[in-house]
């Protein structure tokens, strides 16, 4: 499935090229810091150990890298990989004392990996904007070992009525706090267009059974303002 909104030339590596040097903090505003309470969901809900390998895909500046680190052993082996290379620095920098972590510059449509690699293959707030989600779909299942197990934690679709209508409210100030903080309100624009044109929770499991995953589900959070999908390559 192609994401149109995404396949317009240079507009999602424009977006983050804006926003990358504070990225972490606009997350911070927007969510009130409960963006942090979702990853550490997703890491409890995988469950890993130090002898499984990790692979991030749109890995931001790191943060499911090093809350798996953290959770396993810091020595552990893990690859993080952004389609911008502004996000790689910054996760470089923050993430300086974890040295074991192979940070790469790709797309999710086509990664630089060879198939049947890794345990756990995460993707956090990434999935969306890819261009065509079934590539990154099979991509996905490409790199995962036999007994691998995919996560998605995205954005989904509300569902309580009076909490959809209170976000919508709230979704249209988010522009104006990007200019405020990070000197730019296109991004949030782009951001929460991105998020409404999205497919919802059903949909994103049937393109995930579509692309070869098995014993798929998915667990709302906070209402279903974000979901975690997750399913096995078997």
């Amino acid at each position: 499935m192609q994401q149109h909104l995404q396949n317009k030339k240079g507009l999602v590596q424009g977006v983050f090229n804006q926003v990358f040097d504070k990225y972490d903090l606009m997350n911070d505003f927007m969510s009130f810091g409960i963006h942090r309470l979702w990853k550490k969901n997703l890491i409890n809900m995988m469950g890993p150990s130090k002898n499984k390998s990790l692979v991030d895909i749109a890995c931001g500046t790191g943060d499911i890298g090093k809350l798996y680190l953290d959770n396993t052993d810091i020595n552990n082996h893990i690859t993080c990989i952004d389609p911008n290379k502004g996000m790689i620095t910054k996760g470089k920098e923050k993430l300086k004392n974890y040295k074991n972590i192979k940070w790469i510059i790709s797309s999710a449509e086509k990664l630089p990996l060879k198939s049947n690699s890794f345990d756990f293959y995460t993707i956090s707030f990434g999935l969306r904007n890819t261009k065509d989600l079934d590539k990154s779909l099979s991509e996905a299942y490409r790199v995962l070992k036999k007994g691998g197990r995919f996560f998605c934690l995205e954005f989904s679709k509300i569902q309580n009525k009076n909490l959809e209508f209170i976000y919508k409210k709230y979704s249209k100030l988010i522009p104006l706090v990007g200019k405020y903080v990070v000197g730019q309100r296109e991004p949030y624009d782009y951001l929460i267009e991105s998020i409404d044109n999205f497919v919802n929770q059903e949909e994103l499991l049937e393109y995930m059974k579509m692309n070869k995953f098995q014993k798929c589900n998915y667990r709302n959070f906070s209402n279903g303002i974000v979901s975690i999908h997750s399913g096995w390559k078997i």
